[in-house]
């Protein structure tokens, strides 16, 4: 006996920045827009970095999206006819961006979100971890350490091109004159609390 599956599932890109996250997630959109597929795309208010109405790559690669406030409203602007939801900088959504995801995979929406997995301290950011346990699949993107060239899994902040502090705030949005890719062994917090 033949049986189809049913669709509806998360899908997680994380890394840290300059990894092609973002790259990643708008591949992933024009290929399913070639297979004609309903999509609406979104990301949260607060990245205002490259454009208001585009998610947008470090790269250049673009593609028009919602921006919504918190994630609830994402569920406003979902049609009965729609097959893929996509989420960049997802990290940045409240707690219910988790609910959200859950509740639209269970419809049969194909959930795919992007994101830093790890904040500018190397601890995981917000709600990721709860998405990373709970979706079907992950992708796990790595950038190029700056400093060694190592693969990079940690996003360094610098202020005034010096490693920012453990008692910075966790957001702070922006790309190269704020952040770069590091190694494990390269990534340096200053005042981090150690427990060892």
């Amino acid at each position: 006996m033949y049986h189809q599956y049913r669709a509806g599932w998360l899908e997680v890109i994380s890394g840290c920045m300059f990894a092609g996250k973002t790259e990643e997630l708008i591949r992933r959109i024009n290929v399913l827009s070639y297979a004609k597929m309903n999509i609406i795309v979104f990301k949260p208010k607060i990245d205002n970095r490259y454009s208001d109405t585009e998610i947008v790559s470090h790269s250049g690669a673009k593609v028009p999206c919602l921006v919504v406030d918190r994630a609830q409203e994402i569920l406003k602007k979902v049609n009965i006819d729609t097959e893929v939801v996509a989420i960049d900088e997802v990290q940045f959504f409240d707690k219910d961006i988790v609910d959200v995801c859950e509740y639209l995979a269970d419809k049969g929406i194909r959930v795919i979100v992007a994101g830093l997995d790890k904040d500018f301290r190397g601890e995981p950011f917000g709600i990721m971890p709860e998405l990373l346990t709970r979706a079907e699949f992950i992708t796990k993107l790595t950038a190029v350490c700056t400093k060694c060239g190592a693969p990079a899994t940690r996003t360094q902040r610098l202020v005034n091109g010096k490693p920012a502090s453990f008692n910075d705030s966790i957001v702070l949005v922006g790309a190269v004159e704020h952040y770069e890719p590091r190694c494990r062994h390269c990534h340096e917090v200053v005042d981090k609390p150690n427990k060892f």
